[in-house]
C-alpha cells in the first residue's frame, strides 16, 4: 500500500490560508517519535526536531517507547552528545506508548521498520500514518546504541539528525 496518498491528503487538508503571509501551514500538527525504551533514540529525535527548524514551533513533537518504563531519564551519554551539537535536551522522562498517544498523533515515526507493525497492532486505525524515521533513505533502521560504546551513540545520533532534517524538509 502506498503511503503517498496519505501524505498528499494531509498536505491538502492543511492548505487553508494562513495568517502569516510568507509561511506555509504545517502538514502535521502533532508528530510522535517512537523507539523501544524512550530513553535514547526517540527523545534525541524529538529534541533535534524541535531544535533544527524555526517553523517547527507550529508542530508539537513528542516521543514514547513501545516497551518504555514510565519516568526513566534520558540516557546521559545521548544527552551529552546532543549538548555537544548545541541541542538543549531539557527534562525528559520516558513514557510507554499507548493507543491514545498514537491516535492523537498526525504522524508517527519509528526508529525501526519492525516497529511499524507494533504500533499498528496497538492501534489498527493508525495504518497509513506510521513510517520509519528512515523512510526517505536507503537505511530505514536506526540502531539502538543504549548501553553500547560511545562510537555507537555518535553513529546513531548522526543518522538520526540526518533523518530528522529529511523529514523537516517534507513536513515543514
Amino acid at each position: 500500500m502506498s503511503t503517498e496518498p496519505y501524505l498528499q491528503a494531509r498536505a491538502h487538508e492543511s492548505a487553508a490560508p494562513n495568517k502569516e503571509p510568507h509561511r506555509e501551514p504545517a502538514m502535521f500538527a502533532n508528530v510522535l517519535i517512537v523507539c523501544h525504551a524512550n530513553v535514547c533514540r526517540s527523545p534525541a529525535a524529538e529534541m533535534l526536531f524541535k531544535a533544527r527548524h524555526a517553523a517547527a514551533s507550529s508542530i508539537a513533537f513528542h516521543s514514547a517507547g513501545i516497551r518504555a518504563m514510565n519516568g526513566q531519564r534520558m540516557d546521559p551519554l545521548m544527552r551529552r552528545l546532543l549538548a555537544e551539537r548545541g541541542v538543549a535536551s531539557g527534562p525528559h522522562h520516558s513514557r510507554r506508548l499507548d493507543r491514545q498517544l498514537v491516535r492523537s498523533a498526525d504522524l508517527v515515526l519509528v526508529s525501526e521498520r519492525a516497529q511499524v507493525s507494533e504500533v499498528e497492532a496497538l492501534d489498527p486505525a493508525s495504518r497509513g500514518k506510521v513510517f520509519p524515521l528512515g523512510k526517505w533513505e536507503d537505511v530505514c533502521d536506526v540502531a539502538d546504541p543504549h548501553g553500547g560504546e560511545e562510537s555507537a551513540y555518535r553513529e546513531s545520533l548522526v543518522l538520526i539528525e540526518h533523518l530528522v532534517m529529511g523529514w523537516l524538509k517534507k513536513i515543514c
